[in-house]
């Protein structure tokens, strides 16, 4: 099999799942179980060297090559450029399928994600302030989506690589303590997405050991 994705059960992994059962491809997977630290395995940091992931090695790459690609971001233009699926090849489509591709790693990612942290916390001053300053950005960028989903169905007019990657974070929401109901447009996307047969076998797939 030419393609193997390196991933735990976190949504940056999801993403990808997602994408490549909606792309139709086969993958083998290779849990890296980033609770035991064995993301700074030397063989993972040949693949990934920032030492995250999900990371992907294609067998097949450019020219019959033997590509790695990490970041999921990188990886989920990769694998539409490697199918032409689901990113545009040109035009106001491919703009602004990257313009929220963007937007979810540079925002709806980060936020969210330092949410998870302080929700953890156990000292309550640390985390009231956490909490505070993250989840009012968090609340801002679903606002953010709700009043883009007001316009279309998908970010990008078609479906595309930035709705699997925004999916892989609007699936934690009960993490950020979000209620989708005060987001009714994200609420309405989200469970259309979900209701596809292959974002289901996306989030189906095992990225943790037994």
């Amino acid at each position: 099999m030419a393609l193997t994705l390196f991933a735990f059960d976190t949504p940056n992994a999801r993403k990808i799942t997602v994408a490549l059962e909606e792309m139709g491809l086969k993958y083998a997977v290779q849990v890296v179980d980033i609770t035991r630290n064995e993301q700074f395995a030397p063989d993972f940091l040949k693949i990934s060297p920032n030492n995250k992931i999900p990371a992907l090695v294609d067998t097949d790459g450019p020219d019959g090559q033997t590509q790695t690609v990490f970041e999921s971001g990188a990886i989920l233009i990769y694998l539409a450029e490697k199918t032409g699926q689901f990113l545009p090849a040109n035009g106001a489509g491919r703009v602004a399928t990257l313009e929220w591709l963007m937007f979810q790693m540079g925002g709806f990612g980060p936020a969210p994600g330092q949410v998870h942290h302080f929700v953890a916390l156990k000292d309550e001053g640390d985390k009231r302030y956490g909490l505070q300053r993250f989840m009012a950005e968090t609340l801002r960028l679903y606002g953010v989506m709700d009043r883009r989903l007001s316009e279309q169905a998908f970010f990008a007019g078609d479906l595309s690589i930035a709705d699997f990657a925004i999916l892989g974070w609007v699936w934690r929401h009960p993490r950020h303590q979000v209620d989708l109901a005060q987001f009714p447009h994200v609420q309405r996307w989200y469970q259309a997405l979900m209701a596809r047969p292959a974002v289901q076998k996306g989030f189906g797939v095992a990225l943790r050991r037994d």
